[in-house]
């Protein structure tokens, strides 16, 4: 759960930033956030949720 909303957290300084530097555009940000919302209804969710865990886990296992 704490990597969900910390993934969430970061996408969303992105969009903002992206937002203010003119980078993206608002029209762009809300197709965005459907095909994220319609992919976390669909069945390849799980595979994806795993391959991030899997990708945080990574990181969090490097020692700088």
């Amino acid at each position: 759960m704490a990597v969900s909303i910390s993934v969430v957290l970061l996408l969303f300084i992105l969009a903002v930033i992206f937002l203010r530097n003119g980078g993206l555009k608002v029209s762009h940000a809300l197709v965005c956030a459907l095909l994220g919302f319609y992919l976390a209804s669909t069945s390849m969710a799980p595979t994806i949720h795993s391959g991030l865990t899997a990708t945080a886990d990574i990181v969090g296992s490097l020692r700088p």
